[in-house]
């Protein structure tokens, strides 16, 4: 007999999430088509702190023509910020890239199983091309009201199968709904893109007419987070699963196509794509922040639609970062960068690897947060390494010291300023290409990138704000006298970078005390003959600075 299962699937996520304060229940009547992706993004585009932001569940929905929905959606339910992506994990934050590690190295095969819930309803036939039945049926918003063409599925694992190895896919792809029956589905065709395309592409060279597919909506976490987790080609996302879950995750047959769905899911859509004709898609909101125009997009024919009887559709919020999407891919991909670096190519003075969120979307911009002392040779061997590590990302890499907020391009801007030589501590590199944007590279075309080292190269005076003791003080007083809520922007405090001596703290410790008379008494001692003014002054000797 099959024991029972201990991860969580969707539902009890939802569970988790309500309990920790996480999630947003909203009742009253939403328009999927015009106002529940907009009101879900104003967290993002509304100066909310990222820990501030939630999970919105949404249990009375309609559509632009009034037709209202029995089923739920939950949008922004796995990764509004980093503390719902760890609640989906089962884990603190700082525990995610050492389970993804293990899971990689311990995978666990999945168990199949029957009469899963995925299956308590089921429609196949002819129904499925009835208003109201197949993809129809269920409540998928659109994402960028204003530009969209279509409700399109977002949270998606896409199931496809090696034709030659038998080893399935799971990949995050958007599909736009064309008819109860019928939609498109777009998978990254770039080089190095989508292991659902290279099976597309198999099929092709067989010359099957039609690949199968399973769209999955509503995995447990740890299977959803397969689908944009970059794992390498011919890598069964299910057995990951399972060495995140720490068992095996319970699969069934599905019932139209001849691939293994979660048992768990939601909702699955099975049925085929075309490989022989495309049809138009788009125009779309994209994760790169700007709107993808209407391209040829592979067609699927929809053979069955079978769900849970209380089955709730997840929704995420992609576009212009931050949003859901960025956030997932963020806390997956960095510390990937940071393990190359530090363990493949040992370079041990990177402490972390920061991708720049806010509307460059990840891809764009990366920051490698070094050790003071790091040397010059390996600050650059950091930098050439993080730009080559994936084709598509990098296209500024900005080496700093760790008392840069690398989420603060005002503290970036400001390394730059002050550490930057621009004719030693920049380069660029050609033949590079950038792949997904809205300039996505044509035949030919090539990008670059821009390497700056933004590191101190030698001592530097303090920054000239007050010392933390004394903000932390005035903080306290500021909300005694209940002014405006702080929102503080690192760096907030004043402290040392290098250039700085005890004997002065001590001068500053009697200043703040009110001393100065003292310190006045002791620089009188130290007057000189002969100097020119801003002379420096030697902390040791009380003298002038020699050399």
């Amino acid at each position: 007999m099959h024991k029972p299962k201990r991860y969580r699937d969707l539902h009890a996520h939802i569970d988790e999430l309500r309990r920790s304060g996480l999630l947003v229940d909203v009742d009253r009547e939403i328009d999927k088509d015009s106002e529940m992706h907009p009101l879900v993004r104003w967290q993002f585009v509304g100066g909310m702190k990222e820990e501030e932001r939630k999970a919105f569940l949404f249990s009375n929905v309609k559509d632009g023509n009034g037709r209202k929905f029995d089923i739920p959606v939950l949008v922004c339910g796995m990764a509004a910020n980093r503390a719902i992506y760890a609640t989906g994990m089962n884990c603190d934050l700082e525990d995610i890239p050492a389970m993804w590690d293990r899971a990689i190295a311990n995978p666990i095969d999945p168990v199949e199983v029957d009469n899963p819930v995925c299956h308590e309803i089921v429609e196949t036939g002819d129904i499925l091309k009835e208003r109201g039945h197949g993809v129809d049926a269920l409540p998928i918003p659109v994402s960028t009201p204003g530009f969209d063409s279509a409700p399109t599925l977002t949270a998606t694992n896409v199931i496809t199968v090696d034709p030659d190895t038998g080893v399935q896919n799971m990949g995050t792809y958007r599909c736009a709904l064309k008819a109860p029956e019928r939609m498109v589905v777009r998978m990254a065709t770039r080089v190095g893109g989508a292991g659902g395309y290279q099976h597309y592409l198999k099929h092709q060279a067989r010359g099957d007419h039609e690949m199968p597919v399973a769209i999955v909506l509503g995995c447990p976490p740890y299977v959803a987070f397969m689908g944009p987790q970059k794992l390498p080609i011919g890598v069964d996302e299910y057995t990951v699963a399972g060495g995140l879950a720490g068992e095996a995750i319970e699969v069934t047959r599905a019932k139209t196509v001849d691939l293994l769905v979660p048992a768990q899911a939601e909702i699955v859509i099975e049925g085929f794509i075309d490989t022989t004709q495309v049809e138009p898609e788009g125009p779309f909101g994209e994760s790169h922040g700007h709107v993808a125009l209407e391209e040829f997009n592979m067609p699927m024919r929809v053979t069955a639609v079978t769900r849970r009887k209380d089955a709730v559709v997840p929704s995420y919020v992609s576009q212009v970062a931050p949003s859901e999407s960025s956030v997932i891919k963020r806390v997956a991909y960095e510390p990937l960068f940071l393990r190359h670096l530090r363990d493949a190519m040992s370079i041990k003075c990177v402490k972390k690897v920061s991708l720049h969120e806010p509307l460059t979307g990840l891809l764009r911009v990366t920051v490698v947060t070094v050790e003071d002392d790091a040397s010059s040779t390996e600050i650059w061997r950091a930098l050439y390494g993080a730009t080559y590590f994936k084709a598509d990302c990098s296209k500024i890499c900005i080496a700093v010291n760790d008392d840069i907020d690398v989420d603060s391009p005002d503290a970036i801007l400001w390394a730059m300023s002050y550490r930057t030589n621009p004719s030693k501590d920049i380069q660029t590199l050609e033949h590079r290409g950038m792949g997904h944007g809205p300039k996505r590279e044509k035949e030919g075309e090539e990008d670059s990138s821009l390497l700056i080292d933004a590191t101190r190269k030698s001592p530097m005076p303090p920054l000239a704000l007050p010392g933390r003791e004394y903000m932390e003080s005035a903080k306290n007083i500021w909300e005694e006298l209940k002014l405006p809520r702080l929102m503080p922007q690192s760096p907030w405090h004043g402290y040392s970078l290098g250039a700085w001596h005890e004997v002065w703290d001590t001068a500053a410790a009697r200043a703040a005390a009110g001393d100065y008379i003292e310190n006045g008494r002791i620089s009188l001692t130290q007057r000189q003959p002969g100097l020119k003014p801003e002379t420096k002054v030697d902390p040791e000797t009380g003298g002038p600075e020699q050399g």
